[in-house]
């Protein structure tokens, strides 16, 4: 099949997801409800019917998560919808069956990414909304909301340098998505600003990225995410830039210094202060 001009190739369970909810979400009013329940009883039905559910689960996940979006391209239903459904059922689905890891996380935003990549649709939307779905069900599964944010950035950053897209907006809009998770089920909003950015760092020091604009980007989502839940920001901002610096100490100091002097100063209105230790 082509979308986009691209060839957009899937394995057996993500064609049959896009089978099954190309018929179910055209004209549906809740999308994202029907897009949960399919992946998650697509996801559960697939794994079982494997010798080694744990050498296949990250694959058959980023598999299901692919044909929810491009089912979605094909009836013309909101991508940032229905990847988050994507993303909350094939986490709980992955739950029911195995132990989710932080890695398989990363795979599944990942995975939205990349499929969002190839029917052309608006990557940094669907990482927002990608990022609020897995912050709000990790909990259910039994992973740490900093581990999950972490593992969240990560993924999207790597999604998105795989597809070539832009590392800093998407880090930006990842960050607010899990800043509205961490909100929306009562965590720590602090910690996952802090886990969002480490993490959005160190997958840019992996890819080769720019790890100034991203650090920048990040700390300035977080001070916009913060402003719309009556956080405040000055914290939000702290909590972004001490993520930040504190992953550039992981690669090296040449890292350190090009973040610290990124996120140093004023952004956005709001004087930020790094903080070390972060708790």
């Amino acid at each position: 099949m082509h979308e986009g001009g691209r060839i957009v190739a899937l394995g057996d369970l993500g064609k049959k997801v896009s089978e099954a909810l190309t018929q179910t979400i055209r004209g549906v009013g809740d999308v994202g409800k029907s897009v949960i329940e399919v992946t998650h009883s697509s996801l559960v039905e697939g794994l079982r019917g494997v010798r080694d559910v744990v050498t296949e689960a990250s694959g058959l996940a980023g598999d299901t998560v692919a044909g929810a979006i491009q089912a979605a391209s094909q009836v013309g239903a909101e991508l940032g919808t229905t990847a988050k459904g994507a993303v909350i059922g094939t986490i709980r689905g992955l739950g029911e069956v195995t132990t989710v890891t932080t890695g398989e996380i990363s795979n599944i935003i990942r995975a939205a990414i990349k499929g969002t990549s190839e029917v052309g649709g608006d990557v940094a939307k669907v990482a927002r909304d990608a990022a609020d779905g897995a912050v709000s069900t990790a909990k259910s599964v039994g992973l740490g909301l900093e581990d999950t944010a972490f593992s969240v950035a990560r993924g999207a950053i790597q999604g998105t340098r795989d597809t070539g897209g832009d590392l800093a907006s998407v880090a930006k809009d990842t960050i607010q998505g899990t800043i509205k998770g961490a909100q929306e089920t009562g965590g720590d909003v602090m910690e996952a600003i802090y886990g969002t950015a480490r993490g959005a760092i160190k997958g840019t020091s992996e890819v080769g990225g720019d790890l100034a604009s991203v650090a920048r980007n990040a700390v300035e989502g977080a001070i916009e995410a913060a402003k719309g839940i009556a956080v405040n920001s000055e914290e939000a901002a702290s909590a972004a830039a001490t993520g930040a610096v504190d992953a550039a100490k992981e690669v090296g100091e040449s890292a350190v210094k090009t973040v610290t002097d990124a996120v140093s100063g004023t952004i956005s209105g709001v004087k930020v202060v790094i903080k070390s230790p972060f708790k």
